[in-house]
């Protein structure tokens, strides 16, 4: 919880009453530091004194900060105290929003009461709103299989349905095999646009040759091998949704072409002269720190501007463990039914295995692991041989001693091995397109 009081010893006084309690407690002093803190983090209920430096008795100070925090978040509870309370200010605060009012010098027992009633319900609204959220993205008729329950998950879904019905560009970054893809579908299918096309391009894998008439189109003739026109990616997303995965290997004469698409909405199908007018919501995807490589001067500023009105970060699996069981469980119930396996669950050890792996791959990485347990397994649970993993977490020593370099390189290895060399095999287990996977394998000299 969140106390604000000028006073120290009434701030101290509030901790060592609520400690014993196991209620964690931010103290601040003034209604500027009440603001700074709630924007910083979320809080189950607020404490707050209404007089302040500005004048000790009328409460004017604390009912304009009760209202700033009303604009700021209508949902969170605020229990008000002041040592000249009358029953006038009690029935102001509560008209400007406060859920409930306390004088000084307290009731322990009281207050105590007030913080845990408030807070609890504070607690049940939201996991009921969180659940809402979740019937509504991620049950609904066409929606894509997205599982996450885990904490470090929620903002995630808290952004998706803030900013799914916008228009806004969205940069969803995180790890290979993180889901990106499913998070762009949902802000899709969640926008005004939904029923307009979603178009998805590889933007990193296409050869910089044909990059332009990929994106943009051309016109019959614009080349030697181009014997029609040809619309482009952009196009073809008009009123829709234009994906652009793999946006950090776009090459930087490209990024300013797609930039000007960006700022203007108008394009140019490659040999023609014509301006088109498009009216496209871009969503990009990448696994590289977009602010590292425009500082090394790799990707231009003004277009990661352009992209990440707001970003999305997907947490790796190895940081959201919690939800291994619950997306195992959802893939093995997928697979059995698609291969006709009577397969009933997971053994113990087999789900403690998978507890403990890294899966540099996230949760594609698991998915094809449980998939291909699926197709080994002979009796009615998957045991540890079919998922052939590592049984424990890769020791930190080996890890700390070896350049990002030289994990990727070792994990590109892993992966064709597994493959079996399939190229294409290993690319989509990796998350990257051919041409990406046969660049790092020449540069890696695999």
């Amino acid at each position: 919880m969140l106390v604000a009081d000028d006073q120290p010893h009434i701030l101290e006084a509030v901790e060592l009453l609520l400690a014993p309690h196991g209620i964690a407690v931010h103290c601040v002093r003034s209604p500027e530091l009440v603001m700074e803190a709630l924007s910083e983090r979320d809080y189950d209920v607020l404490l707050m004194d209404l007089n302040y430096t500005r004048d000790t008795t009328s409460g004017k100070e604390g009912l304009d900060l009760l209202a700033r925090i009303q604009e700021f978040d209508k949902r969170l509870p605020v229990i008000v105290m002041t040592a000249w309370g009358n029953i006038d200010l009690a029935v102001e605060s509560i008209k400007r929003g406060a859920r409930d009012f306390v004088q000084k010098p307290w009731e322990n027992e009281r207050l105590l009461s007030l913080i845990r009633v408030h807070a609890e319900l504070h607690q049940a609204l939201r996991r009921a709103r969180q659940l809402e959220l979740e019937n509504r993205l991620l049950r609904a008729e066409g929606m894509p299989d997205f599982v996450a329950s885990a904490p470090s998950m929620q903002l995630v879904l808290e952004l998706i349905a803030q900013v799914g019905p916008s228009d806004a560009n969205v940069l969803i970054t995180g790890e290979h095999g993180t889901g990106k893809e499913i998070v762009a579908k949902l802000l899709h299918s969640a926008s005004l646009r939904a029923r307009m096309p979603l178009v998805a391009v590889n933007a990193g894998g296409l050869p910089e040759g044909t990059f332009e008439s990929e994106i943009f189109g051309h016109v019959k003739g614009a080349f030697t091998d181009a014997r029609t026109d040809r619309i482009g990616r952009f196009e073809l997303a008009n009123n829709g949704t234009l994906f652009l995965d793999e946006i950090a290997n776009v090459p930087l004469r490209q990024q300013a072409k797609l930039l000007r698409v960006l700022e203007t909405g108008e394009l140019e199908r490659v040999g023609s002269s014509q301006t088109r007018r498009v009216d496209v919501r871009v969503l990009a995807a990448t696994n590289a720190n977009l602010h590292e490589e425009a500082v090394a001067g790799n990707f231009r500023e003004d277009l990661l501007f352009r992209l990440n009105t707001v970003e999305i970060h997907l947490p790796a699996l190895r940081e959201r463990r919690e939800d291994i069981p619950l997306l195992a469980a959802h893939f093995l119930e997928r697979s059995r039914t698609r291969y006709r396996k009577q397969i009933t669950d997971f053994a113990p050890a087999a789900m403690q295995a998978m507890m403990q792996y890294a899966w540099p791959g996230n949760v594609r990485e698991l998915e094809h692991t449980v998939e291909r347990a699926v197709l080994l397994a002979r009796g009615e649970q998957i045991e540890p041989p079919n998922l052939a993993i590592a049984s424990s977490r890769p020791q930190a020593g080996s890890v700390d001693t070896m350049s990002i370099e030289e994990m990727e390189a070792q994990l590109i290895r892993r992966v064709l091995r597994r493959c079996d060399g399939n190229i294409s095999q290993a690319a989509d287990a990796l998350g990257l397109s051919r041409a990406a996977l046969y660049r790092r394998i020449e540069k890696y000299g695999i």
